[in-house]
């Protein structure tokens, strides 16, 4: 299985202007359509397990932010 470094992506675009934001998606669409069928189903799932771990550490910040504030 093909290992796919969205956090590079990821990284690049938290700073970037709306035009560099645009290349980064061209660059990834790119990417996904010269991938095999199998390649695909990797890159997907692999996406989808990304997006939860980094929604899952937003959502982490945000409640050690919230009791913060709550203790204050």
């Amino acid at each position: 299985m093909k290992e796919f470094d969205f956090r590079s992506f990821h990284v690049r675009g938290m700073n970037a202007d709306d035009k560099e934001k645009q290349e980064i998606n061209e660059e990834l669409k790119v990417l996904y359509d010269s991938l095999s069928e199998e390649d695909k189903k990797d890159f997907n799932e692999q996406l989808q397990r990304f997006l939860i771990r980094e929604l899952s550490s937003i959502k982490s910040m945000y409640d050690g932010a919230k009791s913060s504030e709550n203790i204050n």
